[in-house]
């Protein structure tokens, strides 16, 4: 109980002794502060510590302080709570609230004559706006000091927009952002020609984007996307760091976006959170103070040492210091120097009894005093300098613009690029640079597809990353070199290009980047204007060509290959020259008859001529002794024509041989248009797909082929003629009678790289597209993906990478529509099939000549020669026998000549006896020729009893009268007897045909007449 009451006691003496010093005390401040700005009250209490603390400023006086809150939105409340303050005895009263209660407070002020030192505090921490000026009476002083330097904002974005040569650009605004605080910029935009969008950004920044994508279409959300690249925010740092973060994981920015923040109070701490959650480039632009990097220097100001827990930059409460309170603290500290240069002045304890309630109360006469006293003198304090001009206002403010570079590195460097001022304007140089050739430390996601030979799988290892390669694997590693960037690849859920769909999405790989869950797209993939309009294509890296994919028709045995160098008609026309040639050489023999030496068993038939054509013809020869020159000019010129033929027929038999020359119907796309035979189609819904439908259908482009074609590729809805993949469509060609329609690259690596070689391709010659590289739309990557695909391509190394895949020394013909034999291999049976087959016929053939001849023979000898058989007879036989008949002459002349003989027709009806001794002579030995000749008694008898001298020459011919001369007719003699063929045959004429055998005479001799009987005769 004594306890308490000695409490209570000590209480009582202390209220007792402050009452006392406030009584006591000349300097009393006053101050009204945001009731939402409690650190201001901290900063402000803290300040007035100090300089109590500090006997060289005041001496052995101390500042008062009285702390009111209001509302900032209410100003009523500002001025009710200022005349209170008024009534204590003010010297002075300081106020941190915003524009709409500052100028009430600066009426009352202006009315009072009471120095009011106004510190601006924009709501909720947002970016400030110029307060608008408050009307006065002419000729009454302004008591109030704007301690924050007027807003420059307009100024500073003005030039940091120009400075990055920004034409187009959206300016965002938080709610508590007074929009008219930047009419002034807009105006000035507005006249250079820019493009500025406004939207203010809700308090609730997830159900505002939440909003935009529900209302938005495709097309205008990618509009939208674009615009964001380039963006100016006017807000708040908390607001800021929100809505970044939103629009991150949204994928509404990508990676060469560029944000500027604008805003007085950023802290450090706000910076680094900002450069966090951002990604692109992002410029920050805040007030700064210039200070000395000494801590020494600057916590001590002349005669004043600050406190460190806010002027030391490593101090954790210094580095959450707002702007505000900074001004706070100084304006205490001006204040605090203002008194002491008026501490001889004891007039101020007239203060007082001012009211500002009452109708008749006067202002403070001291107040002009104490007003120029204090815009007289400056003070060095947190924000420098502080100082004020003629017209109350603080000139000394300092900007920094701080930036980033471009990447998606969380927590990468924030560097100072320049500082503003409103005496030197821009101290430094901007550039919207672009990304750099250095990407290290980036990592790009891609999305894919498989298709050959672009993108395939190498290696696939259970619980490890599948690796792939291909010929745009081989781009991307070439760029990734290059570029020093890393990527992860992954397949497009459901392994489609993608199209798009009735719903306004994109499916497939283009839906990865539409969604921004992929950075880079890479395949087959086509450079189309619908792609384009949702994406964005580098470069083209190869050319793109529609082809179709057909099935090489199957190579038939041709039996008969060896005819194939020669057309029917031609083969025909030969056949007809050799018939004739033979004609021709008969003839010209049978009117010019060759001499023929004795003992010569050839003749010149008919079938003998044409034996020796054919013989000639096949380069064989030939046994007829042609002497006539007419027969030798026709041979020559046969010869001649002959050699010709069979040297053409050579060459082109050993080219037909090697090399089938079939052509298919299909060897163009038009080709396959006008054809309804065999079925062809594509992958429903790709690009492909999507181009014979335009150029079909787009009355722009038009084309009657891609109409027809069209019409068989959408055929019952394009269900019956298409696939889902490219794979499917490549089987259909092989297992079955289909044309697949697809890009021509693809199919001439699937036909280069096929075991069997079963496929060729049609396309077109001239590619009107290109493959690409996709991209998210306003991706900062293009530009310089595009640009090192330029260097590859002009290096040749583009070149080198494509014959990796597509090698010129294909082991398949791409083009014939036959499976053809690979150059340089044997012949096999099949090309010689032909041939045997005539060989074998030409035996069957000989054999059943040689039956029917057999068969022939017998059925002759079985017979009893008559009369009017033919007669054989032996040249050489008869020569001997003739001379036998004369051996009675010794006489040499007597003999006939062992070469030759003429005999002319003998009348068998003169000599009576003749039928009666026949000598039948039916064989010769050791040989395989059998003759009958027949040869009358009286001739032997007329032989012996010739003359030695007279028997010089033999007329072999007869009178009819008995015992009559022989007479010289060798003129009467018909044609001659033809060659004996080589197999030493017999050659037989009818026995009624007159004939003569030539002989030469040995001698000269009588002549023997005998009547010739045109009826009778030996026939030979």
């Amino acid at each position: 109980m004594k306890v308490i009451s000695a409490m209570l006691l000590v209480a009582v003496f202390w209220s007792q002794e402050w009452k006392s010093a406030l009584s006591d005390s000349i300097i009393h401040i006053g101050a009204i502060f945001d009731e939402s700005a409690r650190k201001d009250d901290e900063v402000f209490r803290l300040a007035v510590a100090d300089l109590n603390l500090n006997n060289e400023i005041l001496e052995t006086e101390k500042i008062t302080i009285s702390v009111e809150f209001v509302d900032g939105n209410n100003p009523f409340q500002a001025v009710q709570e200022a005349c209170e303050l008024m009534n204590r005895g003010i010297l002075a009263l300081v106020s941190s609230i915003g524009c709409m209660s500052a100028g009430s407070l600066q009426t009352l002020a202006d009315a009072m004559h009471i120095p009011h030192l106004f510190i601006q505090r924009s709501p909720a921490g947002t970016a400030r706006s110029a307060c608008p000026q408050t009307s006065r009476l002419p000729g009454t002083d302004d008591y109030t000091l704007m301690v924050r330097p007027p807003v420059y904002l307009n100024e500073v974005i003005m030039q940091v927009v120009s400075e990055y040569s920004w034409q187009k650009f959206i300016l965002f605004y938080d709610s508590d952002f007074d929009i008219r605080g930047i009419e002034d910029f807009l105006d000035r935009t507005s006249q250079q020609g820019m493009d500025v969008s406004l939207q203010k950004v809700e308090s609730n920044i997830n159900m505002m984007i939440t909003s935009l994508f529900r209302t938005m279409r495709v097309e205008e959300l990618h509009r939208y996307r674009d615009t964001l690249r380039r963006a100016v925010l006017f807000m708040s740092p908390a607001t800021a760091k929100a809505f970044i973060t939103e629009v991150v994981e949204t994928n509404l920015v990508a990676f060469d976006c560029h944000w500027i923040l604008i805003n007085e109070e950023i802290s450090d701490y706000d910076l680094q959170e900002l450069v966090m959650k951002s990604i692109g480039r992002l410029t920050l632009v805040r007030q700064t103070f210039p200070m000395p990097q000494n801590t020494t220097q600057r916590c001590v100001k002349h005669n004043h040492r600050i406190n460190t827990s806010v002027c030391d930059p490593k101090n954790p409460r210094a580095q959450q210091l707002e702007i505000t309170n900074r001004y706070i603290y100084d304006t205490v500290l001006l204040l605090a120097n203002t008194f002491h240069r008026k501490l001889e002045d004891r007039k101020w304890h007239s203060m007082a009894s001012l009211s500002c309630i009452r109708k008749n109360s006067k202002p403070w006469q001291g107040g002009k005093s104490m007003l120029d006293t204090v815009k007289k003198f400056g003070v060095s304090g947190l924000t420098s300098f502080l100082e004020f001009t003629d017209n109350g206002s603080n000139p000394n403010i300092f900007f920094e613009i701080l930036g980033t570079n471009y990447g998606e590195d969380r927590g990468r460097g924030v560097s100072r690029l320049a500082t503003w001022d409103p005496v030197h304007g821009l101290n430094g140089t901007l550039t919207d640079r672009k990304l750099e050739n250095n990407m290290r430390g980036v990592v790009l996601r891609v999305v894919t597809v498989l298709e050959e030979p672009f993108v395939m799988v190498s290696e696939n290892v259970l619980g490890k990353p599948k690796k792939y390669q291909g010929y745009s694997i081989d781009v991307l590693d070439a760029l990734s070199n290059y570029l020093g960037f890393k990527y992860e690849i992954y397949v497009a859920p459901d392994h489609k290009y993608g199209s798009l769909q009735s719903d306004g999405q994109w499916n497939g790989l283009m839906g990865e980047l539409v969604f921004k869950r992929a950075d880079v797209g890479l395949s087959a993939l086509t450079i189309t204007p619908e792609r384009e309009s949702v994406v964005d294509f580098t470069t083209r890296y190869m050319d793109y060509s529609v082809g179709v994919l057909l099935r090489k028709a199957e190579r038939t045995v041709d039996m008969f290959a060896c005819l194939a160098p020669f057309d029917l008609s031609l083969w025909a026309c030969i056949a007809g020259t050799v018939l004739l040639v033979g004609i021709l050489v008969y003839l010209l023999n049978w009117l010019n008859p060759p001499r023929l030496p004795m003992g010569s068993v050839s003749s010149t038939t008919l079938y003998n001529s044409m034996w020796f054509v054919y013989g000639s013809f096949v380069q064989q020869g030939g046994e007829v002794p042609y002497t006539t020159l007419a027969t030798r000019m026709m041979m020559g010129v046969w010869w001649m024509f002959a050699l010709i033929v069979i040297s053409s027929y050579t060459a082109n038999l050993a080219a037909f041989l090697t090399i089938t020359r079939i052509e298919n119907s299909i060897q163009s796309l038009q080709d396959l248009s006008k054809q309804t035979e065999l079925p062809y189609g594509t992958v429903l819904d790709s690009a492909v797909y999507d181009q014979v439908r335009s150029k079909s259908m787009n009355p722009f482009e038009r084309d009657p082929m891609y109409s027809q074609m069209w019409r068989m590729i959408n055929r019952t809805g394009g269900g019956e003629n298409n696939v889902e993949e490219s794979k499917e469509g490549i089987r259909k060609v092989k297992y079955g009678r289909f044309g697949f329609v697809w890009d021509a690259a693809v199919l001439e690596y699937v036909a280069n790289n096929d075991e069997d070689c079963s496929f060729y391709t049609v396309s077109n010659t001239a590619p009107d597209r290109g493959y690409g590289i996709a991209m998210q739309h306003g991706s900062p990557y293009r530009d310089i993906f595009s640009q090192r695909i330029l260097e590859l391509q002009q290096n040749g190394d583009m070149d080198i990478l494509k014959l990796k895949w597509w090698p010129k020394d294909s082991p398949c013909d791409l083009y014939s529509s036959v499976q053809t034999r690979q150059r340089g291999s044997a012949l096999d049976i099949h090309s010689f099939a032909g041939v045997f087959c005539v060989l074998a016929a030409g035996v069957v053939l000989s054999c059943l000549i040689a039956m029917v001849e057999s068969w022939w023979s017998r059925r002759k000898g079985s017979r009893v020669p008559s009369k009017e058989d033919d007669k054989e007879i032996d040249l050489e036989h008869l020569h001997r026998r003739v001379n036998s008949l004369c051996t009675e002459d010794e006489s040499p002349h007597k003999q006939f000549s062992t070469s030759s003989v003429d005999l002319t027709p003998l009348d068998m009806d003169a000599l009576p006896a003749a039928r009666q001794a026949l000598e039948q002579i039916s064989d010769f030995r050791n040989t395989h020729i059998t003759t009958t000749t027949f040869i009358p008694e009286q001739i032997q008898t007329l032989s012996r009893s010739l003359s030695a001298k007279a028997a010089a020459g033999f007329s072999a011919g007869f009178g009819s009268g008995g015992g009559g001369v022989l007479q010289d007719h060798r003129t009467g003699g018909v044609g001659p007897f033809r060659q004996r063929a080589p197999n030493g045959g017999f050659f037989r004429s009818p026995i009624k045909t007159m004939s003569s055998i030539p002989y030469q005479p040995t001698g000269p001799g009588p002549n023997f007449g005998y009547g010739n009987d045109p009826d009778r005769g030996t026939s030979i």
